[in-house]
């Protein structure tokens, strides 16, 4: 496997605290990824700068051959739609549309083509289908449990086949059997779009399904 993600010396600085202190790490292409540490330990900050959210004080990002540090604004707002799925432990979809409007929103901003509109449509509804939420895609998020806000922002993640699928506490605000459901979701569905798989936690029992774990300390990685 060839790497997507080469991270080297990256620093983050908030005024006086420092988020990062010089973290330094390589990950491959299609892999699945766990980064783990204590609140405050710098991995949710990691997670925002590998999905172009923030910038590094110092040091080098890049993913997929881009230099994250190098792109303007506008560029990074395109890496972020067209590369990157993220998965937050709230939803964040849009009150105002329903769910199926949510789900080809990333579409609609990409300025796809009617073809590949279309394609992303039938990639969304099969999805649906398969996570068993087909019949909350014309309801708005607000009349939907937990559990299903979550499997259609994974579809919404998902809908444009991201290379890098970055989760930060996706399970966080879900009962045990859900998170195991959702962790199960994330890592089928990662692989059948081969998308690199990074997912930020501190649940103990989702670690442990890991074999690629990153341990943070103090803004520092101390084992990967």
């Amino acid at each position: 496997m060839s790497p997507i993600i080469k991270i080297e010396n990256v620093k983050k600085f908030y005024k006086q605290s420092h988020a990062l202190n010089g973290v330094n790490l390589t990950m491959n292409e299609g892999d699945e990824y766990l980064i783990r540490g204590a609140s405050g330990s710098g991995k949710s900050t990691l997670l925002y700068l590998l999905g172009g959210l923030d910038r590094p004080t110092e040091g080098q990002v890049i993913v997929n051959q881009k230099n994250l540090v190098e792109l303007s604004d506008e560029e990074l707002a395109v890496y972020r739609n067209r590369y990157i799925g993220f998965v937050f432990q709230f939803h964040f979809l849009l009150p105002s549309m329903n769910c199926l409007n949510n789900l080809l929103l990333p579409a609609r901003l990409a300025g796809l083509s009617s073809e590949e509109t279309l394609e992303v449509q039938e990639r969304v509804l099969g999805l649906a289908k398969t996570l068993g939420v087909t019949q909350c895609l014309e309801k708005f998020p607000f009349e939907l449990s937990g559990g299903e806000q979550q499997r259609i922002n994974i579809i919404r993640a998902l809908s444009l086949k991201p290379k890098l699928l970055l989760c930060d506490e996706p399970t966080g605000n879900l009962d045990s059997e859900n998170s195991k459901k959702v962790i199960q979701l994330l890592r089928t569905l990662s692989a059948e779009f081969k998308s690199t798989l990074v997912v930020v936690t501190h649940d103990p029992v989702i670690a442990e399904s890991f074999s690629n774990q990153i341990l943070m300390k103090d803004g520092m990685i101390v084992r990967a």
